[in-house]
């Protein structure tokens, strides 16, 4: 019995070192699930597991043909409900949505929690340091590969002072950005004319040039360039 104190007392150290070590990644990039939370759910993963390690011993007394082991049904009571607490974490700004990638790793470091309580240290680990490299090392290489930047333009106008469309597009295409889906409306009662179109460029800092040049416009009465990534 006190071996089992023991295996279940270091299972859970390992997974407060799991939880605790993908957690400070997302601290340090300001998520707010950050260390507690991963250390939590990594840590109740393999507690949960617990059950169904030293199942036998909890049942011992129970009746052979009442009971019905499956090893797998726990790990998947527990993935269900790492799916409302990812879930809460992603937040949708305008067309803009966040957190998916710290809603990723939440369900990441309960399976992590999973296998940790379950005994299978080298999968655990392994996958702790996985995750930590693609939080890391994936950013870096994001941050160096060539892509595509997206936003949603709005340029609203006075409606007798509106530029043309085609005016409007080879403002756009100055600054190496491409224009794609543009709409137009009319607005508070038809005094405000509103241009709205997704636009792309490959370095983002043409957005911050372009947003120049509309301050720069008198005509110009209001204008918005959101990004749409993660």
């Amino acid at each position: 019995m006190e071996g089992q104190y023991a295996e279940t007392l270091i299972r859970l150290l390992l997974a407060v070192l799991a939880g605790s070590v993908v957690g400070l990644e997302r601290t340090y990039h300001g998520r707010p699930a950050g260390f507690r939370t991963h250390t939590l759910v990594c840590v109740s993963s393999a507690l949960l597991m617990q059950f169904t390690v030293y199942q036998w011993e909890v049942l011992a007394n129970a009746p052979l043909e009442t009971v019905r082991v499956d090893p797998t049904r726990m790990a998947q009571g527990i993935m269900t409900g790492i799916g409302f607490l990812g879930a809460g974490v992603i937040m949708k700004e305008g067309i803009t949505i966040r957190g998916l990638t710290t809603a990723a790793s939440i369900w990441m470091i309960a399976s992590i929690g999973v296998v940790l309580g379950m005994g299978m240290y080298f999968v655990g680990f392994l996958g702790t340091g996985i995750t930590v490299g693609v939080l890391s090392l994936f950013r870096w290489l994001e941050k160096r590969t060539p892509t595509l930047r997206y936003a949603r333009l709005t340029v609203r106008f006075k409606r007798p002072e509106a530029m043309r469309e085609e005016e409007m597009v080879a403002l756009v295409r100055e600054f190496a950005i491409e224009e794609h889906a543009p709409s137009f409306s009319l607005e508070a009662e038809g005094r405000l004319f509103r241009y709205e179109m997704t636009v792309r460029t490959r370095d983002q800092r043409n957005y911050s040039r372009l947003s120049e040049r509309l301050s720069e416009m008198e005509r110009v009465q209001e204008f918005s360039i959101q990004p749409t990534g993660d």
